[in-house]
């Protein structure tokens, strides 16, 4: 096993910026990333409080500069899950799909993953008409797309659909918990339909797509859509870490040699720009104690 100065789990905001300082410093990480190349970001229809772009810039254009920000420092990545980290004789032991790498120092930026459906809510046979992420359907065109959520992802998720296709979000409950901006928008948009207090009796399948029935307080009522679409949450997507690593942890993020950056560790507050001043940060503090 080849040893590495540093190596980042995960290429969205937080790992593509520590990984940009940590060059700087002349030092090159190893980067894994298991999906694609700015994580969450290609989600976001307009990105309106990053810092130089008075406009807003679409999620797909930041993260296009940003991989070219890569490419520009000769930065490559590599596309391998990780399944687990260990700690052993001093050093970092990643697993990952195709063998295990060694590291003195470790940044884990592996972001969120979305909350599902339960398991036995989604029939087998419209299993490929579910999804959770708004850039799995990119392209998607002249559909009706459900989307089942009622905070920002939702609302934004609904904007950027609705630009090729009608959209209606069902809110299980009454309560909105998007930013009053999104609210406005999906409210003007004549493509975007509100249910609120609106719940799913069951899915199945029709020809192309699928039959949701619903049940609202007027009464019960079908929808036929193209796709469906979770915006019910998300939670951290760490990577099992071993026993002898958790007893290590304090210890080791105190020497700064373990960086745990992003939304990952951020909870609610998944933001492009806080997630890059956590990679910058990060960087800054591994180069100091390397």
């Amino acid at each position: 096993m080849k040893k590495h100065e540093v190596i980042i789990i995960g290429a969205g905001p937080a790992g593509m910026a520590a990984a940009i300082q940590l060059k700087r410093f002349g030092i090159t990480p190893l980067v894994f990333e298991q999906k694609r190349v700015g994580g969450l970001l290609w989600n976001a229809n307009l990105v309106e409080n990053y810092p130089g772009f008075p406009g807003g810039i679409s999620g797909a254009e930041l993260v296009a500069g940003m991989i070219a920000q890569l490419k520009g420092h000769q930065l490559g990545v590599t596309e391998e899950k990780v399944y687990s980290v260990d700690f052993q004789a001093n050093q970092f032991v990643i697993e990952s799909q195709k063998g295990d790498y060694i590291s003195q120092a470790l940044i884990i930026a592996s972001g969120t993953k979305p909350n599902q459906f339960p398991e036995n809510f989604i029939p087998k046979k419209v299993a490929d008409r579910v999804r959770y992420e708004v850039a799995d359907l990119a392209g998607v065109a002249g559909e009706q797309i459900l989307i089942v959520g009622a905070g920002d992802a939702a609302f934004d998720y609904a904007i950027n659909l609705a630009k090729e296709n009608d959209v209606v979000i069902l809110n299980r409950g009454s309560e909105i918990k998007a930013l009053p901006l999104l609210q406005e928008r999906v409210s003007a948009n004549p493509k975007i339909r509100y249910l609120e207090n609106s719940r799913i009796n069951c899915l199945r399948q029709d020809d192309g797509g699928l039959v949701v029935e619903l049940e609202v307080p007027e009464g019960g009522f079908e929808l036929h859509c193209g796709y469906l679409l979770g915006a019910i949450g998300r939670s951290a997507a760490l990577p099992s870490l071993s026993d002898a690593l958790h007893k290590e942890m304090k210890g080791l993020q105190k020497e700064g040699l373990l960086q745990i950056i992003g939304d990952v560790k951020n909870g609610i507050f998944r933001q492009t720009s806080i997630a890059v001043g956590d990679g910058v940060m990060a960087a800054m503090k591994i180069y100091g104690n390397i």
